[in-house]
Parts: C-alpha cells; structure tokens; sequence
C-alpha cells in the first residue's frame, strides 16, 4: 500500500510553495573567469606526484579548524613521470579524500602508505563512487552519499548502478565509521546534492536513463540521511519512494541547488546534449522548483575529441562574495590518454558573476 502523502510543513522557501521570487523574476547574465582557486594549487599539488594526482566528482564540504574536504570518486594517485605521465602501475582507486587546510593539501585513502585502497572498500563484484557530501552531529561526522556498482559483465561498460549508501566518517580522523544502506527502489541515484534549508536537507537525486536524466527530490527531517525520509510528489510530500517525480529533464549525475538572491540556483551539465560543452543554471523560488530560466554559465573549452567534460556544480562555502565557484570534471574515452598527460583528469574551476540584465 503506498504510503500517504503529507504536505509541507512550515512558512518560506522550506515549504516548497513559492512560486514567484526576484530570482526567477530577473534576467540574469553570466561572465566566467575561468582557472579560479583552487585549480592551480590542486593542479601544484598532483604534479608532486607524492598522493593524489587527479580524480573527478570533487564535492567540497567545509570541516571544523578551518578545513576543507574535497570529495573524490575514480583517483589516480602518485607517482608522476618528470615528463608528465604516469605509470601505468600507479594506482587507481574508486574514492577518495584531499584536505586542504590553507594552502596545505594531504591525500586520505583507506589501506596502507605502501598498499593504499578505497576508504570505502569495494564489495564482491562492483565499487562506491562519492556523491553529495555534508557534516553531521554538529561537525562531527562527514557523511557522503556512495553509490555502489556491480559488474555485469567482462567489458568496459558492463556495470550498473545497484543502490544507494550513505558513508559516515569522523570528521577529524577520515576513519569510516559505518555504511547505511539509503532509499533505492525507484531507480533514483540520491547523490547529486545535499542542500540544508530551513530546518530540512534537501535530497537531489537523478533518475538516470541513459540518454535522458531526470532530477527527483527528497528530503530529511534536520541533518541525518538515516532518518525517514520524504519525496516530493509535485503538490506535497510523500514517504512513498516511488511518488516522487521528476522535477527536471536535462541535469547531470552531480549537479548543485544552492540559495541565490531569495530563491535558488541550479548548476549542471547540460545533459540534454551528448558530450556538451555548456554549463547552464536554472532559477527557482523553492528548493523543489520549478527550475526555469536556464542561463549558459560557460563553455568547457576541453570538450572535443576524446576529451569530455561532466558534472559541474557549485561550491557555495567558498564562493567569493557573489561570485560562484563552479568545478567541472575533464576525463578522455581513451583511457591511455589519462597515463600520457596527468593534467587531463583533474577538475577545473571557474568563477561565475551572475549580473541582471539591462
């Protein structure tokens, strides 16, 4: 019997009723400058080839004294070749931490110096990519969405998405503390991003059909994903999984929803077209939407050949007064590529001015 549907419980943006706001009102225009902090200092930090040496999904989560926790999936790690490349002996895991505390950067894995592993081990038969990331428990915990894969085959893209997890770490030590299982039975990838909002974290999700992806949205009562959890049906909130609809078409895997002005900001991907070059954001007056208004954010200029870019998102604990800071991924289908140039799989950063138009 499907659950009954509840409606939203407060006044404001966290009752997802709102439906005219200045965000949406607004024309709004966009400048890049592309190559922001923290791109050369990462990009500094992999040439040493003495930890990480690039990776991609790169969530940011701000972390008590001052630190911040860039969040990775697939990673290579050291060493680099003084001609730039690297051997093909050097390890790959599927995620992995880099803190960064000022301009010092350090490289956290699970395993040993001499033999490191994923800090989430992979189970028989798949892997944990990262998703969206947050504190818990007052800053105590980091807690980070993995989504596990399973081979179903012995090809290249033999695999699929099986189900949702969410990974809890101490926040001062990286040790993985436990892996919970999350919400996975409405084909919906709940890791594209975390969003605190009036006493609520807005879950992002996204129904990924190959060639079409759709963004769903749930949320939690306060800031633990292993509570009950609610989704958004179009008119109210529902604890039935599979009521939750699509709320937009087009939005990539990892994508932001971020406050901006009195509404919200969404940043992705444009997915609507194959390998696209174009990062666009969408305005809305409530965290459900409806986003609209897609303004062109930039133009990845790598994308082209066998390069492709991917995922770009916001980073709003370090924009730069209103300036966003908006990471993408670079990756090649041609994975010897990735060995030759080490420069090739790191995320870029660009800072975007979103301005009214005149």
């Amino acid at each position: 019997m499907a659950a009954a549907s509840v409606t939203a419980i407060g006044t404001g943006p966290a009752a997802a009723t709102r439906a005219d706001c200045n965000a949406v009102r607004t024309n709004w225009t966009a400048q890049a400058q592309p190559h922001a902090a923290p791109e050369s200092l990462l990009n500094a930090y992999s040439d040493t080839g003495k930890g990480w040496t690039g990776a991609d999904s790169t969530y940011s989560v701000a972390l008590p004294g001052g630190r911040t926790a860039w969040i990775f999936s697939d990673t290579f790690l050291g060493p680099v070749n003084p001609d730039g490349s690297r051997p093909r002996t050097t390890p790959f895991l599927n995620n992995s931490f880099v803190i960064q505390q000022g301009q010092t950067l350090k490289t956290v894995t699970g395993g040993t110096a001499s033999n490191p592993t994923a800090l989430v081990p992979p189970p028989a038969n798949g892997w944990y990519w990262f998703g969206a990331a947050q504190t818990s428990d007052a800053g105590r915990k980091l807690d980070v969405v993995a989504l596990r894969f399973e081979k179903t085959g012995s090809g290249q893209w033999d695999w699929r998405w099986a189900a949702n997890y969410l990974a809890r770490f101490d926040s001062r030590t990286y040790k993985l503390l436990s892996l919970t299982p999350l919400p996975s039975t409405a084909n919906v990838q709940w890791s594209g991003w975390l969003q605190r909002d009036g006493g609520f974290t807005y879950v992002y999700g996204v129904e990924d059909l190959g060639a079409s992806k759709y963004q769903h949205v749930a949320r939690v009562r306060g800031d633990d994903l292993t509570k009950p959890w609610e989704y958004w049906t179009g008119s109210g909130w529902s604890a039935d999984e599979t009521a939750s609809v699509r709320t937009l078409e087009g939005v990539a895997n990892e994508h932001s929803v971020t406050r901006w002005s009195d509404g919200y900001l969404l940043v992705t991907h444009d997915t609507k077209e194959l390998f696209s070059r174009r990062v666009v954001g969408y305005f809305g007056c409530s965290p459900t939407g409806p986003f609209v208004k897609p303004v062109e954010l930039y133009q990845t200029p790598e994308t082209g050949g066998n390069r492709i870019t991917y995922n770009s998102h916001d980073h709003p604990d370090l924009r730069s007064g209103s300036q966003l800071l908006v990471s993408y991924n670079v990756n090649s289908l041609v994975s010897d590529e990735l060995y030759d140039d080490v420069s090739i799989y790191r995320p870029r950063f660009v800072g975007v001015t979103l301005q009214a138009a005149r």
